[in-house]
């Protein structure tokens, strides 16, 4: 394993820690959420004003933004000096509060035309189109907020910083928390209280990373300007990204739109489900993807391709040996999993079995939503963007087409089916692009199949006692020491990396502490 392997572990267990605290929040969020919303009208109304703006975060904030900012920061930084790179973060800030404000404005304007065309099977229910234009109007403003946000993840990042950009997602997970617990006791619409909240949450996380920007010399006071030769390479860079970066995102969005064409509660179904996937991914995959962009910029920027390969394989084989156990641990527990955090209130058991169903079809797509964030990741890098909006552009296509067809049979887990199906698509055709430029494959095969056939095991031995009362529940950690212990049986070094970053972290952190 070579230094850049090793820091991209050490930058992952960070991202990774803090984010499992986030993750954890965001459970409880959800649980709250479906105790006091359930899975109705205005759950269904809520969920889809929420995910409008929240799609354009994945798209500004973790998606084409920070991928196209890193390595233009980076490069300028390299080469021109640090206060050339800070002015040219500014001159980045001015244009998106341009963008984003008349954006904001816009869809506030027309709101009801927005959720027409996001959700259209809603326009036989006028009660339930005027909710959710309602709604939208609130929570549209965070997408000011969070790309800002986004904006200060990539300038910390870029300056090896990676914890406050992690934790800031825990602050929207208390402002949820907070709005529908306000919301519930005091006898308000849920719904609104949480699209207030999503409101302030947003200017929360914003808040949150000034002490860190001014601890690593950044400083939003300074020259900047409109036409700066950097933001508009940048600009080159992110406009033709924005399919590429977010394919999963715009694909739940597409599945959002069919499924309002279904019985009322289908979008909440899909929305919860999506919540379990996301914690594995959001912990560990987008952890890894992170961790290796300032790399892989700086190894492009410095054309060292041989450590470039080596990075890139390092990541997607790290991606791999988390993703694969997760799907294997949501399938084989999908139902408990739902009934243990979800089944209380308004969540009954109707919906207890409909969002287990989607979780299961989502799950199976699990490994490829991880692996194509350090793919998408290599080609920025490279300053690659054609290739991503292609594959992208190929994806939805097949998610509309199979999501069309299997609707009708499946309903909404036909849906879910879809975006996992899109998912492999996606990575299958990005990992042959970046094959014919790298000249090897970004994936191998041998650990791979190693990772399947210990997750297989661990999956099994979980699925035989899914059916107990709480035993299931309290195996959980023998399952992943099981899993740890199979993968250092079978060789693989990954088991080993993680261990020995984790450890060094928490030396250091007993060491500081020791220190005080």
């Amino acid at each position: 394993m070579n230094a850049e392997s090793r820091q991209i572990a050490r930058r992952a267990i960070t991202v990774a820690g803090t984010t499992l605290i986030s993750r954890v929040l965001g459970f409880a969020r959800d649980l709250i959420t479906a105790f006091t919303l359930g899975a109705g009208m205005f759950a269904d109304a809520f969920f889809v004003a929420f995910r409008i703006p929240n799609l354009l975060r994945s798209l500004f904030v973790e998606g084409s933004m920070t991928m196209a900012f890193i390595p233009t920061f980076s490069r300028v930084r390299a080469e021109e000096g640090e206060a050339r790179a800070q002015e040219m973060a500014r001159s980045v800030l001015a244009w998106l509060l341009a963008i984003l404000t008349v954006i904001t404005l816009f869809a506030i304007a027309f709101a009801p035309q927005v959720t027409a065309l996001i959700a259209p099977g809603f326009g036989k229910n006028p009660e339930q189109l005027a909710t959710t234009a309602s709604l939208l109007r609130i929570c549209f403003p965070y997408i000011v907020l969070i790309s800002a946000v986004g904006l200060c993840m990539g300038i910390l990042n870029a300056s090896d910083h990676f914890f406050a950009p992690a934790f800031a997602p825990c602050i929207l997970n208390v402002g949820f928390i907070v709005a529908a617990l306000i919301g519930w006791k005091l006898g308000l619409n849920v719904a609104y209280a949480l699209s207030w909240g999503v409101l302030a949450a947003g200017l929360g996380q914003f808040l949150f990373q000034q002490p860190y920007l001014t601890r690593v010399g950044f400083t939003w006071f300074g020259p900047w300007r409109w036409l700066d030769p950097a933001v508009l390479r940048m600009g080159r860079l992110m406009l033709p990204s924005v399919l590429g970066s977010a394919v999963y995102q715009i694909n739940l969005l597409l599945g959002t739109l069919l499924a309002s064409f279904l019985p009322v509660g289908s979008i909440s179904y899909l929305y919860y489900a999506d919540r379990l996937v996301q914690f594995p991914v959001g912990v560990f995959g987008l952890a890894v993807s992170t961790a290796a962009l300032p790399s892989l910029s700086r190894l492009a920027a410095a054309g060292d391709m041989d450590e470039f390969r080596a990075v890139i394989r390092s990541s997607m084989r790290l991606s791999m040996f988390i993703s694969l156990p997760a799907m294997a641990g949501l399938i084989a527990l999908a139902a408990p999993l739902i009934g243990l955090l979800f089944g209380r209130g308004a969540f009954g058991p109707q919906a207890i079995s409909a969002t287990a169903g989607a979780l299961v079809a989502y799950g199976v797509g699990l490994p490829a939503i991880a692996l194509v964030r350090p793919l998408v990741s290599a080609f920025y890098a490279l300053e690659n963007t054609r290739a991503p909006v292609l594959v992208a552009t190929c994806c939805v296509a097949v998610n509309i087409g199979l999501g069309f067809g299997l609707m009708h049979v499946m309903a909404h887990v036909g849906l879910a089916l879809a975006v996992s199906v899109a998912s492999y698509v996606n990575v299958a055709c990005l990992a042959v692009l970046l094959r014919r430029r790298l000249g090897q494959w970004p994936l191998m095969l041998g650990p791979t199949l190693k990772c399947a056939a210990a997750s297989l095991i661990m999956g099994l031995l979980a699925w035989s006692v899914a059916g107990t009362h709480v035993l299931w529940a309290l195996l959980i950690p023998v399952w992943a020491v099981a899993y740890f212990l199979l993968a250092g049986l079978f060789g693989l070094s990954e088991s080993r990396q993680l261990a020995g970053a984790l450890k060094r972290r928490l030396a250091a952190r007993l060491g500081r502490a020791a220190g005080r």
